[in-house]
């Protein structure tokens, strides 16, 4: 299962890798080959990039970027990988997940096995149900703008194998080419829409967040899938002060909150008559409780 290279890579852990990416099928990258074209060549094209792999040669091409409509208007970036890149980072994803996932925090929900959106909704809803107020919170293009050097320290901290090191940094470096085909160098970020970006997206939020609040505000509980969180307060506010040390803490690792998508809400259900009205609430895009929104204490 394993040849002598600089790195322990075994082909099975290829194959299972290949595996996977079939499941989730996708589109196909910057070389124009879908899933059925690498499956034509299939014990080659494992081989090769097996190969690659192990004896430290593999470089990944570009991500192509593609232009996603958003429901509230504008256009989010994915970046898509080609179907061989995907499998490359599956196998380096499958390496170093179940060493971060002992490092995680319990809440963090998004991108994470055995646990799911309708899971952070359910431990909301039951937690809106003990306290009165609320913060919501989501992060102004967050996949874009992670911090490469803050990442770094993060990474070295944790992934240890060289060739799982190497990877990852080749693949955070990698340049991108625009939907209109130019060339796109990156300073910052990973592609959303890669194997590897979420994982490294929940390890960046897990110091700049989860761990932060565990530290800084262990009372107050929150549920946090990849950039969207909701943490839970006593009074009002306890959570006006909370939202504005969560836009901090955000700034201080090079992240904006969104304006629009954060503030302070009331928890207000059958048995809180007090003066906010009732206005669904949606965390998710599932529905939580009739809450009230009181934009006056969205951050800008």
């Amino acid at each position: 299962m394993t040849s002598i290279k600089p790195f322990d890579i075994s082909k099975r852990r290829v194959l299972e890798a290949y595996w996977h990416v079939k499941a989730n099928r996708g589109a196909a990258g910057i070389d124009d080959e879908s899933i059925e074209m690498f499956e034509a060549d299939l014990s080659r094209n494992l081989h090769k990039l097996w190969n690659r792999l192990a004896s430290g040669s593999y470089f990944p091409p570009p991500v192509r970027q593609v232009q996603i409509p958003k429901r509230q208007g504008g256009v989010r970036i994915l970046g898509v990988p080609t179907v061989a890149d995907r499998i490359a980072q599956q196998v380096v994803k499958a390496r170093v997940e179940g060493e971060l996932e002992m490092l995680f925090h319990p809440d963090s929900y998004g991108y994470r096995p055995n646990k799911s959106a309708a899971d952070a909704v359910a431990v909301t809803r039951e937690r809106c149900w003990k306290y009165d107020w609320c913060v919501e919170f989501d992060i102004r293009r967050a996949f874009d703008e992670l911090d490469w050097d803050l990442l770094r320290t993060a990474i070295r901290k944790h992934v240890k194998d060289p060739w799982a090191l190497l990877y990852i940094e080749r693949w955070l470096t990698a340049p991108a080419v625009s939907p209109d085909g130019h060339p796109v160098q990156r300073t910052k970020g990973v592609p959303q829409g890669s194997v590897i970006g979420p994982t490294m997206m929940n390890l960046f939020m897990h110091y700049c967040f989860d761990a932060w609040m565990q530290r800084e505000r262990p009372r107050n509980p929150f549920a946090r899938y990849c950039d969207d969180a909701v943490a839970h307060c006593r009074s009002k506010n306890e959570a006006e002060a909370l939202l504005a040390a969560i836009d901090r803490r955000l700034q201080e690792c090079k992240l904006q909150m969104h304006p629009e998508k954060s503030g302070v809400v009331y928890c207000k259900d059958g048995s809180r008559r007090g003066l906010y009205p009732r206005i669904q609430f949606t965390f998710l895009g599932y529905s939580v409780l009739q809450k009230h929104t009181d934009k006056e204490f969205i951050m800008n």
